[in-house]
């Protein structure tokens, strides 16, 4: 039945329980939408506050090991968030 609305899938900002990739199939204008939305502004928002830290640590002298290493596993979590956010953005360009 074609109610003519336009329903695409949607790259969701966190991974369902197994960690794979999640998608919403959406019209784009649900609740699930809004709080992916919210998610990912979040996401991006905290990454560039982890940036920001991660300049002033290594600027820093006597930086130990843990911090170092604490800061690698920030940055590499909010790596993945941001191409995830990308990914999904870039699928909805396209539609």
């Amino acid at each position: 039945m074609d109610d003519g609305t336009s329903r695409t899938y949607r790259l969701l900002p966190w991974p369902n329980r197994d960690g794979n990739p999640c998608y919403l199939s959406s019209d784009g204008n649900g609740l699930i939408d809004t709080l992916a939305d919210e998610m990912e502004e979040m996401q991006l928002a905290l990454g560039a506050e982890i940036l920001g830290h991660a300049g002033e640590l290594l600027a820093a002298e006597g930086v130990g090991e843990q911090e170092l290493r604490f800061l690698a596993e920030r940055l590499g979590e909010s790596l993945r968030d941001a191409l995830r956010v990308a990914e999904s953005r870039g699928g909805r360009l396209r539609e």
